[in-house]
């Protein structure tokens, strides 16, 4: 233990001392010294990112180690490339800018809230209680903006709240809750999503009754496309209800309705909306003259493409390049401003560390053993991945622009808040999924315990039920038989007269006493006319016809015949 404590400690102080050696680097090429106030936030900051680490190493003993030094990486040089645009705009005189002080502000805070989740939220499965409210609180965040004075509209999305001067992107802590919710419904409900339907083209469908939940997650993401013009929050939601669907059910086709069903929005929005219209038509045509000049059109994307291609594959270096050039460089396009000042090259290890974090996040997803810990954790691994994608894709032109931003890279307290608050989740799912079986909480085996004795009280009382309606019905079919019965009178040939035995015949419709052992009898009846046979034959009374004694046959075949027939002919036939 104490190894591995040794090994995580200086990963931290690896990721650390990267993000010192980075700032130390930028600000001694643009104002040849640290600017004070940053050496007393960034102090700051890295004793909270230690205590962060110190509670959870006592509260999340087993949490994955692996995700924080990233994220405190990615964190470091985000803030270094927010202060380095800060410096520019302050040179080309376009105003004193705070926006990297302010970042490190809002990261304090995301440490100091990290913090007090993991050490009360201990068990990540209470919040399967409150699947509903997480919902309800979801939807209020996703539809917030809406709302009158409050709501604001940027660029033509109506995605911002202002309060008190500041802005805040409630859909960024909305997706949270809502995986929560997604996660619980999934889990509760997998076994009917799972039963497919008929297969068309090798794929097979789901059921007609099974596509309402699809079918009202497609709604609420398209009345967000709607309403709020905001083609990146509503593609994040459905992408990620529809790969949780996935994992619950196996099913490929929830994929492929997925896909679909959000291409025909897509392109209705489009169609109707001139924001999301402009979005397309500049990722279509990026470089026409028209469309690089008009309002909304493609000179963002245009100077972020001229940003990557300066940096070429080891970019200008820090404090050497000029990212200030294309709008928005700190939030929607710091991928571009990254790549200006580190190159390809750079951008490839951003890109790892991404790949690090969502590897480890897939790899905690199929650890763990409970179910709605794995639709979560791959749920939020998911979100974190589609964003990075779909700021990336839009960046390099591989898709529209969607008005997203990266996870711990880009400026925003919104977005640094929830996607540190998605990551300490991930811790602790990953302190679940890596807990020694002998080191199991009392709690979570109680949890584990009942979940698996309702369980089986809900089949053995479903057998139950299931016995007591086929035993009804055995009962109503035998009562049916035995009222309806009726056994035919035996006919005698002329020449099996002499040699009859008789065998009393009960009246028609009388049942006998004992009507279960009926098969018992017949076999005790079949037995004695062998052993008479067999006697005759010895004693050398043979008869041609004794293989089929009229009478006795026709006793042996009546369903009705009582027991004690076959005693009563046997001695007979004895006396005979």
């Amino acid at each position: 233990m104490i190894a591995r404590r040794i090994e995580q400690a200086s990963l931290l102080i690896l990721s650390g001392a990267i993000v010192v050696l980075g700032v130390f680097q930028m600000f001694m090429r643009v104002q040849n010294e640290i600017p004070q106030a940053y050496v007393t936030r960034l102090g700051i900051t890295g004793a909270l990112f230690v205590v962060f680490w110190i509670v959870l190493m006592i509260r999340q003993p087993h949490a994955d180690q692996t995700i924080l030094p990233c994220v405190l990486l990615l964190s470091g040089i985000g803030v270094i490339m927010i202060a380095r645009i800060d410096n520019q705009n302050d040179a080309f005189g376009k105003g004193h800018s705070t926006v990297a002080l302010n970042q490190l502000t809002w990261l304090c805070v995301a440490l100091v809230l990290c913090s007090i989740l993991v050490t009360f939220l201990r068990d990540y499965r209470v919040l399967r209680k409150f699947s509903y409210l997480s919902m309800v609180v979801g939807l209020v965040l996703l539809l917030s903006p809406m709302l009158p004075f409050i709501g604001t509209e940027i660029n033509g999305a109506r995605v911002w709240l202002s309060i008190g001067g500041h802005s805040l992107q409630p859909a960024e802590f909305a997706k949270l809750f809502l995986a929560f919710f997604f996660a619980s419904y999934l889990f509760d409900h997998r076994d009917q999503l799972a039963v497919g339907g008929k297969k068309v083209l090798g794929i097979r469908l789901p059921r007609l009754q099974d596509l309402g939940p699809i079918l009202v997650v497609w709604v609420v993401c398209m009345g967000v496309l709607v309403l709020q013009h905001d083609l990146g929050t509503s593609l994040m939601f459905f992408a990620m209800f529809v790969s949780m669907l996935y994992v619950a059910t196996g099913q490929k086709s929830w994929i492929m309705l997925g896909f679909v069903g959000f291409a025909v929005g897509a392109v209705a929005a489009a169609s109707l909306f001139s924001h999301v219209g402009n979005r397309v038509n500049a990722w279509l045509h990026p470089y026409d003259n028209k469309v690089y000049n008009a309002i909304g059109g493609s000179f963002q994307l245009v100077q972020g493409r001229f940003g990557l291609a300066t940096g070429g594959m080891t970019g200008t270096g820090l404090g050497q390049g000029h990212p200030t050039v294309t709008p928005y460089a700190n939030s929607d396009f710091i991928y571009a401003s990254l790549g200006e000042e580190l190159g390809i090259a750079g951008l490839f290890a951003v890109l790892a560390l991404y790949l690090i974090i969502i590897g480890t996040g897939m790899i905690i997803a199929m650890k763990v053993t409970d179910g709605f810990g794995k639709l979560l954790a791959s749920g939020l691994v998911f979100t974190m991945a589609f964003q990075v994608f779909t700021v990336v894709g839009g960046v390099t032109g591989v898709i529209p622009l969607t008005g997203l931003t990266l996870p711990y890279l880009a400026a925003g307290g919104s977005s640094l808040i929830a996607n540190f608050v998605l990551a300490s989740l991930l811790l602790v799912i990953s302190n679940a999924a890596n807990k020694p079986v002998s080191d199991t909480d009392d709690e979570a085996f109680q949890y584990e315990a009942l979940m698996a004795l309702r369980e089986k009280e809900k089949k053995a009382a479903q057998a139950r039920t299931a016995q007591s309606e086929t035993e009804a019905e055995n009962r109503s079919e035998e009562n049916d038989e035995s009222a309806t019965m009726a056994v035919p009178a035996p006919v005698f040939s002329p020449a099996a007269q002499a040699n009859e035995v008789a065998v009393p015949v009960p009246p028609t419709g009388e049942m006998p006493r004992h009507a279960r052992h009926t098969a018992q009898a017949v076999q005790e009846l079949a037995n004695e006319e062998t052993e008479i046979i067999a006697q005759r034959a010895h004693d050398g009374d043979t008869l041609p016809e004794a293989t089929a004694v009229p009478g006795l046959n026709r006793g042996v075949q009546s369903s009705t015949a009582p027991r004690h027939t076959a005693g009563t002919a046997s001695a007979e036939r004895r006396a005979q």
